[in-house]
């Protein structure tokens, strides 16, 4: 699956992935209205309002972007009518040749991580049959348990050729308290760093591993040290665009080919219509005012890299 994400970035010229990460705050009142007079107001009807909201900026926006993340709490908040529209949402999404990351961020040890690492990107087994849980391309997942909760999920990953994004440096401010602290006179999130770049050396693709990393756009000067602990490892940079982050901030993240990192904006695309810039769109083709916040973001990025060379 990594040569197939790395492929689909060279082709769509945007290394950029959508969080989608919906809110009901950012879905237009027409939307929920029209939800809420089949389903009435119930979690049935903030699911199915979640779901229109999805697919009519996936509509917009697929052939622009090689993968989405679907924040799985944004759909879990909804109990089990929720769930479901995040298996619509990712069914859908792969149907439009996307590549999906469930941003599901588990961590846990032994047969509980492998029991998430089915369930999200393998087979589970009934009987003589076995079935796709949620079946997304990608997951995050918490490294702070340490190897037993990481195996698990490399494991799956070997048997579907697929991967996982591993939490290094987050983009959050407090971030720091834990990931910042120093272990031998080291920050700790370059030792989670080598362990990353060390997993991915037992599960490569053609050129970059199934073992990624997630490394925050609002640490660039960290980004620069981490892209060089971990040379074959893609980074999954979050914080863009919503929570400060900017082109100019992304070049230290990528490597010499242009390639090895994919950069996450979720509210500032999704919820584009409700910024002042993309105002002439109005609420009602708030899917054509994500397109636009799309090729702006990657004419940010392009003129960035350009910038490098």
């Amino acid at each position: 699956m990594i040569n197939q994400l790395v492929s689909k970035i060279k082709k769509t010229n945007a290394p950029i992935v959508v969080g989608l990460d919906p809110v009901l705050k950012y879905i237009p009142a027409h939307v929920t209205e029209k939800a809420y007079k089949e389903c009435g107001e119930t979690l049935e009807g903030a699911a199915e309002a979640i779901w229109q909201f999805n697919k009519e900026i996936i509509d917009n926006i697929y052939d622009l972007i090689p993968a989405v993340k679907p924040q799985i709490a944004m759909y879990e908040q909804f109990g089990v009518e929720g769930i479901k529209a995040f298996k619509k949402t990712v069914d859908y999404c792969k149907e439009k040749g996307l590549i999906v990351i469930g941003d599901i961020k588990r961590g846990d040890i032994g047969s509980t991580s492998e029991a998430y690492a089915v369930g999200h990107l393998g087979k589970v087994q009934v009987g003589s049959q076995s079935f796709y849980g949620f079946d997304e391309d990608f997951a995050t997942v918490n490294p702070y348990l340490g190897s037993d909760g990481v195996k698990p999920f490399m494991a799956v990953c070997k048997r579907e050729s697929k991967g996982i994004f591993i939490l290094v440096k987050t983009s959050n401010p407090s971030s720091g308290e834990f990931q910042d602290r120093l272990i031998d006179g080291r920050p700790l999130y370059e030792i989670v760093g080598e362990k990353v770049a060390e997993w991915g050396e037992e599960h490569m693709g053609n050129s970059y591993s199934y073992v990624g990393a997630v490394v925050g756009a609002t640490y660039p000067e960290m980004g620069k040290v981490l892209r060089k602990v971990m040379p074959k490892a893609y980074i999954l940079v979050p914080g863009y665009g919503a929570q400060g982050g900017k082109g100019t901030d992304l070049v230290h993240f990528f490597n010499e080919d242009g390639l090895g990192a994919i950069v996450n904006s979720s509210r500032g695309i999704i919820a584009a219509y409700q910024e002042e810039k993309y105002a002439e769109f109005g609420a009602e083709n708030f899917g054509s005012a994500s397109r636009a916040a799309v090729e702006e973001m990657r004419e940010d990025i392009a003129a960035a890299l350009a910038g490098k060379k």
